[in-house]
């Protein structure tokens, strides 16, 4: 590798990244030139390896950060990665974004077995996988009429309930949440979400509230932001209920972050009608908590 050129972006040097082909066309994710032109990307924390002049390994950090394309051995990433952790004060949390059902399309894993060694053997350590799903008009599943929903009566009624709930099926956003405000959307969403309530609602069984979900219906893209339960039996109607609740605002798609373990939260929201768009993969350095 002794003709290896690893250095960040100067500005206007914006094509040169774009110069790469993406070994993912079929990912929906924000173009390098429109994160350039929203600010989340800037030329100094993006990281280039050259080989004769032609990029074959490129790395940008985001907001979250993004990851490692490569058209070149995984130690060439590596090295990349090396001198760009040293360079920006250290690793951080590296998110692979990969097509649905990536594991499963011989296809897209001839692309990613590269720049995630390279992850690897820059002493990073894989610490789960997040999917990210949406739904987009698809007919809803019938109501049993089992539970009532309402708006809850104030954010204090919130922080209560969140407080209940020890591990939420659905947090979308929660890496942007931490890596921008520091806040943890599992313990303290109205942090990240605001204090309004008009887009929250509370499951309830013969009046005891059994389940919450928050949603955002002026974010980036309508999203499910919050979802958990008291009683996993109201999952599916509280599911139902949040996407009425957008629908109803104009919303023609509506975006849900699921942890890959929660194979039953997964499976509700497939059965409502959300298909999976993409899958996260998260490295973190080796000795990061979890």
């Amino acid at each position: 590798m002794t003709d290896l050129v690893i250095r960040p972006l100067v500005a206007g040097e914006e094509n040169l990244f774009d110069s790469m082909p993406d070994p993912l066309p079929q990912l929906r994710q924000v173009a390098y030139a429109d994160g350039i032109a929203g600010g989340g990307y800037r030329p100094e924390t993006t990281w280039v390896a050259l080989r004769a002049g032609r990029v074959v390994g490129r790395a940008a950090w985001l907001l979250p950060p993004g990851a490692v394309d490569l058209d070149a051995e995984p130690e060439v990433g590596a090295e990349l990665l090396h001198a760009a952790h040293e360079a920006l004060g250290g690793p951080g949390r590296y998110y692979a974004a990969l097509p649905a059902h990536w594991r499963r399309r011989p296809e897209v894993l001839a692309v990613v077995r590269a720049p995630m060694a390279a992850a690897r053997l820059a002493g990073l350590v894989e610490r789960g996988e997040r999917l990210r799903c949406s739904w987009a008009g698809t007919p809803l599943p019938a109501s049993s009429g089992r539970y009532d929903f309402r708006r809850p009566a104030d954010a204090a009624e919130i922080n209560a309930l969140v407080a209940r709930i020890a591990e939420p099926d659905v947090l979308t956003g929660v890496e942007i949440a931490r890596a921008v405000a520091g806040v943890d959307l599992a313990t303290d969403p109205l942090a990240w979400l605001g204090d309004a309530t008009e887009e929250w609602r509370i499951a309830l069984d013969a009046g005891e509230a059994v389940g919450l979900v928050g949603t955002a219906g002026d974010a980036c893209y309508p999203l499910l932001a919050y979802l958990g339960l008291l009683d996993d039996a109201a999952r599916p109607e509280l599911l139902v209920e949040a996407v009425r609740v957008l629908a109803a605002g104009g919303a023609r798609e509506i975006i849900a972050d699921v942890d890959s373990h929660q194979v039953a939260v997964l499976a509700e929201l497939e059965r409502t009608g959300f298909r999976q768009l993409r899958s996260r993969i998260v490295f973190a350095p080796g000795d990061a908590p979890e």
